[in-house]
């Protein structure tokens, strides 16, 4: 069975296609948000509805951007899942204290053997230090991604209320979920935690910055297809978008202008240009001069 894999980028055309209430998606600040869970939890709440005439868009212009609280951290690096991962995952969460419960009992034995061990088998003080730097360059790589990650923090637009002289959420096409009333009501509960807009858990992935379109030739079958990829894509999840036109795509050597192409890069990387701008200035249509990937058949099937 092939490889499954976890998008990290999305085209807006791609957004466009999750507009109803069944199947309701959002972007924002750089973010795809599935809000398909939250769209049931409150079916036939009045506050759905901005949320509802939304699906499918972007809603950027909701948010208060005059600051660095809005920039999205960058996604993780793109990576293959197992097959059976998503099975798994709940037996993954299950066994987790054990490991740990585990990993403990081996700390505490490691220790032991360590107080027993001779001095002369003792790291030498330059282990020490080297070990020390290696933490210490972790910690601050994690906590890098930490701050990013912290950083964004998404604010709703606000203005002042004419009648109270209150600063309330900006919100022209009408109160939504987890927005207070602007006034004082009983009926307002605000116990609902985190508000969605801030879950990371209705977060599915990036929303592309720079859409591009390319030909993919087959040569053993002469077919053509042409994609939109994310600019931001390596050729291996371009590869995956085209799965859905030949299962067998992993069998094939990508090649552009005769050259192999560097699976693990963007086409950018790779060479492959993006000339929309410059097409544009000379008034040509980009359609009829979109760059051709040929891929050539390896003779092996063990990919797919």
């Amino acid at each position: 069975m092939a490889p499954t894999y976890k998008q990290r980028y999305y085209t807006p055309l791609e957004v466009e296609g999750h507009s109803s209430s069944k199947d309701l998606w959002v972007s924002f600040l750089g973010k795809v948000y599935d809000l398909t869970p939250l769209a049931q939890k409150h079916a036939g709440n009045i506050l759905l509805k901005p949320i509802l005439n939304a699906g499918g868009k972007d809603i950027s212009h909701w948010f208060d951007t005059n600051g660095s609280n809005f920039t999205p951290p960058p996604p993780p690096p793109f990576e293959k899942l197992d097959s059976h991962q998503d099975d798994n995952t709940h037996q993954d969460n299950n066994t987790q204290a054990a490991d740990n419960t585990q990993a403990a009992d081996n700390t505490s034995t490691s220790q032991t053997e360590a107080d027993t061990t001779p001095l002369d088998n003792s790291p030498s003080l330059n282990d020490n230090v080297r070990s020390s730097d290696n933490s210490l360059t972790s910690q601050s790589q994690t906590s890098t991604v930490t701050d990013e990650k912290n950083n964004f923090d998404p604010k709703i637009r606000t203005h002042i209320d004419s009648r109270t002289g209150c600063e309330v959420p900006y919100t022209p096409q009408g109160r939504f979920i987890h927005i207070p009333p602007p006034y004082p009501s009983a009926s307002w509960a605000n116990d609902f935690g985190t508000p969605w807009w801030k879950d990371d858990s209705y977060c599915v992935g990036h929303l592309s910055s720079k859409t591009r379109k390319i030909r993919i030739i087959n040569t053993l079958t002469s077919q053509e297809h042409t994609l939109e990829v994310c600019g931001e894509e390596t050729l291996e999840e371009i590869l995956n978008r085209f799965l859905k036109y030949n299962k067998h795509s992993s069998s094939y050597t990508w090649k552009y202008n005769g050259n192999n192409l560097d699976m693990t890069k963007t086409l950018e990387q790779n060479g492959v240009k993006d000339e929309d701008e410059e097409f544009y200035e000379l008034n040509f249509n980009e359609e009829e001069w979109l760059p051709a990937i040929h891929i050539y058949f390896n003779d092996d099937l063990t990919e797919a």
